[in-house]
């Protein structure tokens, strides 16, 4: 397993050798980098940087090292322990800090860990800063701090403090929350979100919270990503108790997934299109998500006459894109919600609240209410790169091949038809193209995303 140095950070598989996986010397290395990076990037001697994990087993021991690791540069650290990425996000600016760092591997399985690098806004390091670190990485040019000027750890929790935050948008109605008695099943896959949605929930005046591996051991109970075959358990478990939804989250807290009380996924796509729906009910204005996120968003925005726009995947993309067109949500399709008027990052908290609020609003089940919305399907596929492929060859060929459609390079390549839309682009994990697929249902789906592939392999041969 080779380390994966991209737009998400730095992550890899615990153990092995340097330069394989995310061993501590590679911790050690990329944390250096980042710090000489944030001082000169400063201009500052000792800068302050908040370092924040989720439960995986490996995350105590990288949080030791990382935070040592930046003191021993000379750099004070706010050490705020089990914490969800967006709680961390929050704490950079609550603590008027230069940047910060999240240890999480979001929905990869127990044996990852990741890097996560923020800036003084509590975001995600640009395209252009991530890759002014990895230069300082490889030429490790660092400079440790004299024993007289190390830097000091402080511990504090954040986790009551985001709360209160959600707690204090306007559009976050308690009251009626509180008023409708809701019956809600949490699986938190044994992370962090066990902590921080509960303690939300009951700060929002649910009562009836079935929880459901909230215990953040980080032996995550299934896969973590939150998609269909992973949750079964809760799917059963709503139905047994005749909860009124399901929350599931991931292991750092960043993506929201529902569940209906039937136990069928509301699905991730829809996570963020209802809340839209609510949030643009309110707040007119524009509306971002990313090119391979449902065309649902951009129906239900253009459905309140406002403007929607579609960015490069990537959360740091779409903040950029919100931030052009001052954009009143936005986010992903996997679950994720950015919510400006919290700050620009996904938050699932911040998802929550504002779901609930729109939930008992429209006073239906979760059922009804995703009748309300455009039915999509999406098909996600994938074609297994060899080293001998040219992938901007086989993107541009299928350019060409599709000029009289609406077609968008910005990433990849997304080809827009009157029925749907077929979106390729090169993975930056696995040696693959990533092909998602979208149309009014899942056989359609499925034709488009054979059409394209059978299309591209004719390109490799």
């Amino acid at each position: 397993m080779t380390l994966i140095k991209s737009i998400s950070g730095i992550r890899g598989t615990v153990g092995g050798k340097p330069g394989d996986n995310l061993t501590p010397l590679d911790a050690v290395k990329f944390v250096s980098a980042y710090a000489t990076w944030l001082k000169q990037e400063t201009g500052k001697t000792k800068t302050r940087i908040v370092v924040g994990r989720d439960a995986r087993i490996s995350g105590d021991m990288y949080a030791k090292l990382v935070a040592a690791t930046l003191s021993g540069l000379g750099h004070d650290v706010v050490y705020i322990g089990l914490a969800t990425t967006p709680t961390t996000e929050l704490a950079v600016t609550a603590e008027q800090a230069d940047g910060g760092i999240i240890l999480t591997a979001s929905h990869n399985p127990k044996q990852w860990n990741a890097l996560k690098l923020l800036n003084n806004r509590g975001e995600f390091l640009s395209d252009q800063d991530g890759k002014q670190v990895l230069a300082l990485a490889e030429r490790e040019d660092f400079n440790y701090a004299e024993v007289d000027h190390l830097g000091a750890i402080t511990e504090k929790d954040y986790t009551e403090y985001h709360i209160n935050k959600v707690l204090e948008l306007p559009l976050v109605n308690r009251k009626a929350i509180t008023a409708a008695g809701l019956r809600i099943v949490v699986d938190a896959v044994n992370s962090v979100g066990g902590v921080a949605i509960p303690r939300l929930l009951r700060a929002l005046g649910v009562k009836d919270i079935i929880e459901l591996n909230c215990e953040p051991t980080g032996d995550f109970a299934h896969n973590p990503e939150p998609i269909p075959e992973n949750l079964g358990q809760i799917s059963a478990k709503i139905k047994e108790c005749g909860a009124d939804l399901g929350i599931v989250v991931d292991p750092d807290v960043d993506r929201l997934a529902l569940v209906s009380e039937d136990g069928e996924m509301f699905g991730e796509e829809y996570t963020l299109v209802a809340v839209a729906d609510y949030v643009l009910k309110h707040t007119p204005g524009s509306t971002v998500s990313n090119l391979s996120s449902s065309r649902a968003l951009r129906d239900v925005t253009e459905h309140y006459g406002q403007r929607y726009e579609a960015a490069a995947v990537g959360e740091v993309n779409v903040v950029a894109k919100m931030k052009e067109i001052h954009a009143v949500i936005g986010g992903e399709g996997n679950g994720g919600v950015i919510y400006p008027a919290s700050h620009y990052g996904r938050d699932a908290l911040v998802g929550v609240g504002l779901f609930l609020s729109h939930y008992v609003a429209e006073g239906k089940r979760m059922t009804e209410l995703k009748q309300e919305y455009p039915p999509y399907f999406i098909s996600k596929n994938k074609l297994a790169l060899a080293p001998s492929m040219d992938v901007d060859k086989i993107l541009a060929g299928l350019k060409a091949q599709y000029a009289n459609e609406q077609v968008t390079d910005i990433d990849g390549v997304k080809i827009d038809f009157a029925h749907g839309w077929v979106h390729l682009r090169k993975s930056n994990t696995e040696p693959i193209i990533r092909i998602y697929s979208e149309a009014k249902d899942e056989q359609s789906a499925n034709a488009l995303a054979h059409e394209i592939m059978e299309a591209a392999q004719k390109l490799i041969d």
